[in-house]
């Protein structure tokens, strides 16, 4: 397992108390499995990441963006806070080489599992933010702007209006498919079709699924309104 010190220089942060940041790379597998030398794991630092995360995101996007409708600014604090973006942040940091698991989880793949990779993020942020360090900063440089530089802001939101357009009309269905992904799980590009009545609308790629769904309605609605 590697150092927990390289850790430390990824996040900018040397921990005070050590034992905050090695309960925080604690998965309850490993907890179970140890229960005499390791009675913590990390749910209840994840318990309180969780609640640090939200509240740092919903300020940064009340003060970045004094303009943005609060339905703006809660659909966008909840794709910055899922899974996928949390676990992009954990590829950021190669943060599955320092999680502690238990034998099951270890040899299933639960070193690159998103659940498990977000938890620890969120975990790792209430560490910091217990040792006195500040979150809000990391939270910033491992989240905030590295979705700023990805495109997400309050750019026009192409899924939500390809599903207004067509609700304009009769029977429409539309589905989004993964296609394809590629590249190594720090750095995936995923190929995502759109499906308007299970016909090939568009196909758009991304660094998440969730971009590669926005790139391939923005392609669908471009082609609309073009034929229109």
């Amino acid at each position: 397992m590697a150092q927990t010190s390289d850790l430390e220089k990824s996040l900018g942060y040397t921990f005070k108390d050590a034992a905050l940041l090695r309960t925080a790379l604690t998965h309850s597998s490993y907890a179970n499995e140890n229960r005499k030398t390791c009675p913590e794991c990390n749910e209840r630092l994840e318990f309180l990441g969780d609640a640090v995360l939200g509240v740092t995101v919903a300020e940064y996007l009340y003060t970045r963006h004094p303009e943005m409708p609060e339905g703006d600014m809660t659909r966008l604090r909840a794709e910055l806070v899922c899974e996928e973006s949390l676990h992009e942040a954990a590829g950021r940091l190669k943060l599955g080489d320092y999680i502690r698991l238990g034998h099951g989880e270890e040899t299933s793949g639960g070193r690159t599992r998103g659940s498990i990779l977000a938890d620890a993020v969120e975990a790792v942020i209430a560490a910091v933010y217990l040792d006195g360090g500040d979150a809000k900063s990391l939270i910033e440089r491992l989240i905030l702007e590295p979705a700023r530089k990805n495109g997400v802001s309050r750019s026009r939101d192409y899924k939500t209006a390809l599903q207004e357009l067509l609700q304009r009309g009769n029977g429409h269905t539309l589905a989004y498919k993964t296609v394809a992904e590629r590249g190594p799980d720090h750095a995936k590009v995923f190929t995502v079709r759109v499906l308007l009545d299970g016909e090939t609308a568009a196909e758009g790629e991304g660094k998440s699924k969730k971009e590669a769904e926005q790139a391939a309605a923005k392609r669908a609605l471009e082609a609309m309104e073009h034929d229109a």
